[in-house]
């Protein structure tokens, strides 16, 4: 298990400054430094500010330490913890000041290390240790802080893997990760007393990490199989400064309320079973949400020219094989055996689609051609990290494939840009823009790759719209535009996407008849998503609106509530005539007050709740409470059904009843 020893690290010195290196600044400008120079030298000459906020910086597109030195010309970025890159350096150093904390109070277990790493909102890290409680992540946090105070630096050298394999010798995870590590060295990072196998980069000492919370425990198998043995999990978030761990924190108790689990299960919309993890189960009330998200896509896709097909969930391994699936996404693909052959369950609905293109022959005159699938895809996910509907093992992607030429390309991104805004401006939603760009995992050629960036790049430009470059994460198939979703509470989820592909229409010899009358023209494809997935589009939705969803949404629109069982034949002529417009509204007839009958209505979100008793009858009305507590009383059934009514057609996000 874990040596907490001190390793006597041997590495070579660093160098000594000598003059002349040219370092060149995001914006392009340049300025000269003596060689070796540091990155935190480079944040003091531009500004103390800058210094104090420096946790790293990425060199010739490598992230390192800040502290590290520059041998050569080079062009850098110094990242803050406002960027995602300066985020995961500060994150990263906050799993291992926790983790020296625990061998520090837990110094008579001997503690195996599995992996630890920032995520989108904190870091994790694993550990195999006797049984640990909630109670004890405050012992772990005090003796967090004690640590920051001590300002311990945090260092980094490599070392013979040799050297690390000993020092290791009782800890089987650490001798896994080891061996994993490839070439004859290792990198190690130190602070104080404990030494930790790890490629960093961290910040230069403890005292960085001003503020920080731990947040869980969790179970986790060991590299994600359920076949290894399962480790304790804890989970924490940490800031520069105390005000931003209170914001966080208090955005967590407003998430906690929000969570899409919780609401998922008291509102009857879906459920997880044990006998199906990642695969979750649609209530009748959830299926209502899913069916009219469904029902809209379908009306605003057909507006813009789509049609509609759908491709089966099984195909074999020849195709997989053909669009490139079987060599760079097979780990995360369900397989079996038909007939002695191996099939595969579709992670992507792209390879069907290119056998329907290519069911006959296509004229220039038909592109663009818009072709849409809600189709159903299963991707293996680690255990570790399903998390309700925001991640599973099957989900409804709504997927088009565009297959247009050269000239169309632009136009086809720039309309699909205001189709994108019209449906997330629907919910409320404001959103950022990435381009993503070739990943190292990838197929297609250097031009291929250079021609599709250029064109998104172009369409984005043309657009006026504002975007941040990802460098490297694009599909190994084509570079693409993310669109991440704002909610009502600050948080982003990447949802849409826009993908140019030159690769697949070329692995299946996508052809169409140009207007030269021959069959050989190439047509260019772009796969996207507007929603993303269904089922995590959902789970989106219920903590955006805390399971108040607008009246078009809402899975029961109106709730009768009768004050005695003599008032029922009124309630049920008011039923009918609302149901037979095509409103979801129900009868709560039960012996029970009035006023019970409005609280849960109220838990359960019900948008619109009406009354009626004596004066309800014998005027002929209705009196109605909507879900913001506004009341009014005489209300007309025409003149309510017809408000109703023309909210749900605007796809009004609060209905009021004045």
């Amino acid at each position: 298990m874990e040596n907490t020893k001190k390793l006597n690290i041997s590495g070579t010195q660093e160098s000594n400054y000598s003059s002349g290196i040219t370092i060149e600044f995001p914006d392009g400008s340049k300025k000269d430094f003596d060689k070796g120079v540091t990155g935190l030298d480079i944040a003091k000459s531009i500004g103390e500010r800058l210094a104090m906020a420096a946790l790293g910086i990425e060199v010739d597109g490598k992230i390192k330490d800040i502290t590290s030195r520059i041998e050569n010309n080079a062009k850098i970025r110094i990242l803050t913890f406002k960027d995602k890159e300066g985020k995961d350096i500060f994150w990263h150093s906050a799993s291992h000041l926790m983790t020296q904390a625990i061998l520090r109070i837990f110094k008579d277990q001997d503690i195996g290390l599995g992996v630890g790493m920032p995520i989108e909102q904190g870091f994790y890290q694993d550990y195999d240790m006797k049984e640990i409680h909630e109670e004890d992540l405050e012992k772990i946090e005090k003796e967090m802080q004690k640590i920051v105070d001590e300002k311990l630096e945090i260092s980094h050298k490599d070392i013979p893997k040799k050297q690390a394999l000993d020092f290791y010798k009782k800890d089987p995870y650490k001798i896994e990760l080891t061996n994993a590590v490839p070439g004859d060295n290792v990198s190690m990072y130190t602070q104080g007393e404990f030494d930790n196998l790890c490629k960093g980069p961290h910040v230069p000492n403890t005292s960085y990490i001003k503020a920080f919370k731990l947040t869980k425990i969790a179970g986790a198998y060991w590299r994600g199989k359920s076949d290894n043995k399962m480790l304790t999990r804890i989970y924490g978030v940490a800031f520069p400064d105390k005000k931003e761990l209170k914001s966080y924190l208090t955005l967590l108790e407003e998430a906690e309320k929000r969570d899409h689990r919780k609401l998922g299960k008291e509102l009857e919309l879906f459920s997880i079973h044990d006998e199906g993890p990642g695969f979750p189960f649609f209530l009748p009330k959830g299926m209502v949400i899913k069916n009219e998200l469904v029902n809209f896509w379908r009306r605003e896709h057909e507006k813009a020219g789509y049609v509609e097909i759908q491709t089966p969930i099984i195909l074999n391994r020849a195709l997989w094989e053909r669009s490139g699936h079987w060599m760079n996404y097979r780990e995360n693909m369900y397989t079996t055996q038909i007939d002695k052959e191996d099939f595969a369950i579709k992670p992507m609905n792209c390879p069907g689609g290119m056998l329907v293109y290519n069911e006959k022959v296509h004229s220039y005159k038909e592109l663009p051609m818009r072709v849409g699938e809600l189709g159903i895809v299963h991707r293996h996910e680690m255990s570790g990290v399903l998390a309700g509907l925001f991640r599973v093992r099957v989900f409804t992607q709504d997927d088009a494939h565009i297959f247009m030429t050269e000239e169309q390309i632009k136009p086809e991104i720039m309309d699909l840009m205001d189709l994108f805004k019209r449906f997330y401006n629907l919910f409320g939603f404001d959103y950022s823009v990435e381009l993503s760009t070739r990943p190292e995992k990838s197929i297609g050629t250097d031009e291929q790759w250079e021609f599709t960036t250029a064109q998104l790049k172009a369409a984005l430009d043309a657009k006026g719209v504002e975007y941040k470059i990802n460098e490297g994460d694009g599909a190994f198939y084509g570079p693409k535009i993310d669109f991440h979703l704002k909610d009502c509470i600050g948080r982003t989820w990447q949802c849409g996407t826009i993908q140019l592909d030159m690769s697949l229409p070329e692995r299946f010899d996508l052809t169409y008849m140009g207007k030269d009358g021959t069959q050989k023209h190439r047509p260019f494809m772009i796969h996207r998503v507007v929603y993303g997935s269904l089922e995590r589009f959902m789970g989106i939705l219920i903590e955006h609106y805390a399971g108040k969803f607008p009246l078009w949404l809402s899975p029961v629109q109106a709730r009768l509530m009768t004050v005695a069982d003599r008032f029922e034949d009124y309630a049920k002529k008011i039923k009918d005539m609302f149901f037979d417009k095509g409103l979801r509204i129900e009868i709560d007839n039960r012996s029970e007050s009035i006023n019970k009958k409005v609280r849960e209505a109220q838990m359960e979100k019900v948008p619109i709740m009406i009354t009626i008793g004596e004066k309800e009858v014998e005027a002929d009305s209705l009196a109605v409470r909507t879900i913001d507590g506004k009341v009014k009383f005489g209300v007309k059934p025409e003149d309510l059904m017809a408000k109703m009514l023309e909210a749900i057609e605007k796809k009004e996000n609060v209905f009021k009843i004045e």
